[in-house]
């Protein structure tokens, strides 16, 4: 048995629990001071609020007084995808909106051309250039969706990368399948005959070679339709496939209330998410996962997140990483954001990145929080508390980073 004791912690600072943390719940931390962490296997056995003695043989790490928390968890991320798209700048900063850029030909697809061209090589490469950055962050465990590829062939190449990824990168790599993430050039205009494909086609081929655990589709004006949406989220689900569902990001279409109709398990952006919207998302259980550097960059409204937490929505954070409306991957820039912008507590802004975005992607009972019996993923901070994490922006505060009890 590997035994690791991580010790003197000043303040150990987690959310508790395996489901979704909503209204009052999320904002409840356990902070003990003096703090200590015996990991067994890589799987956490005692949580001490006094420092042990180490057995002969046993791996210490000393936390040097600093701040422990949970891992990280980016609950939504584009992570493999080719090129960039730095040359919309201009365009937007001449008045081209969003899906005026998709409309012309760009955006989406002009990432979904570039990751075509690409090899599965450099998709491999690139994203695990991300991934060693967010690891650097803190960051122990994300979600990658596709949606760049936009056929067979494609889809599979993306979702296969990621596979690749999780099974050689330190940190977890969960994947969706997002292959309604636009319509592509060859089905423009037929966007009906492109779902049907994806049914028809691509869904069952994902799921033979089970490359993903979750189905998402961006619901959207000139996008995808509320019934369009319906139509390939069920399939996926009778096919095993858990539902997410990119809804209202830019305008309130219905996505929210499919997304509670559906009892998703998240729905995620909802910038645009009215009072409908929010009674569906609670009534369905459905965890809301803000991006609030996607709001920054595109300088749009931000998500009404204190309204969904008085509504006992649970509130997830994450980063959106992806080439077009967010090209980065900080989620501690998107805690700063949180607590700025959508005016949480620090406690509540430490659960959304932990706790709910772990059961956000299925992992609550694993990771998420510092308790016996999960994954011993956490972060020690050049930080005394959760309020200078949320109150520091523009550096990496991130000393130590431990994934299964091992320093990464």
């Amino acid at each position: 048995m590997e035994r690791v004791y991580i010790t003197n912690i000043g303040l150990l600072q987690t959310p508790e629990g395996s489901i979704p943390a909503a209204g009052p719940r999320q904002s409840m931390n356990v902070r003990l001071e003096n703090a200590a962490i015996v990991v067994e296997d890589g799987v956490i056995a005692a949580v001490l609020d006094k420092q042990p003695v180490p057995e002969a043989g046993a791996t210490v790490i000393d936390a040097g007084g600093r701040l422990c928390t949970p891992g990280l968890v980016d609950c939504h991320t584009h992570l493999v995808f080719g090129g960039w798209r730095q040359h919309e700048i201009p365009l937007k900063l001449r008045g081209a909106g969003y899906l005026d850029i998709l409309k012309a030909g760009g955006g989406i697809l002009d990432t979904v051309r570039k990751t075509r061209e690409a090899s599965s090589g450099a998709l491999f490469g690139k994203a695990k250039e991300a991934l060693d950055h967010m690891a650097r962050l803190g960051v122990t465990t994300v979600e990658a969706k596709s949606g760049y590829g936009l056929d067979l062939e494609q889809e599979l190449k993306q979702l296969r990368v990621a596979r690749g990824l999780n099974e050689s990168h330190p940190v977890d790599v969960v994947s969706t399948f997002m292959g309604a993430h636009a319509v592509p050039d060859e089905y423009k205009g037929r966007a009906d005959d492109y779902i049907d494909m994806l049914v028809e086609t691509v869904l069952p081929a994902v799921r033979a070679e089970g490359l993903a655990e979750f189905c998402d589709v961006f619901c959207e004006d000139s996008v995808f339709s509320v019934d369009q949406s319906r139509k390939i989220l069920q399939a996926a689900a009778s096919m095993g496939l858990k539902s997410k569902i990119h809804a209202d990001e830019i305008e309130e279409i219905g996505g929210a209330v499919l997304a509670g109709e559906l009892r998703a398990v998240s729905a995620e952006h909802l910038i645009a998410t009215g009072k409908k919207g929010i009674d569906a998302m609670a009534a369905g259980g459905v965890i809301a996962a803000l991006l609030p550097a996607t709001s920054f960059y595109l300088n749009k409204t931000y998500a009404p997140a204190r309204q969904m937490m008085e509504a006992g929505i649970p509130v997830a954070i994450a980063s959106d990483y992806n080439p077009g409306s967010c090209p980065s991957f900080n989620l501690q820039l998107c805690m700063n954001l949180g607590y700025l912008k959508y005016r949480l507590y620090p406690e509540e802004v430490l659960t959304a990145v932990t706790l709910n975005a772990a059961c956000a992607i299925g992992r609550g009972d694993s990771i998420g929080t510092l308790e016996p019996g999960k994954k011993a993923d956490m972060v020690l901070w050049e930080a005394p508390d959760v309020e200078t994490l949320c109150y520091r922006f523009g550096i990496n505060q991130a000393a130590v980073v431990i994934k299964g009890g091992r320093v990464i």
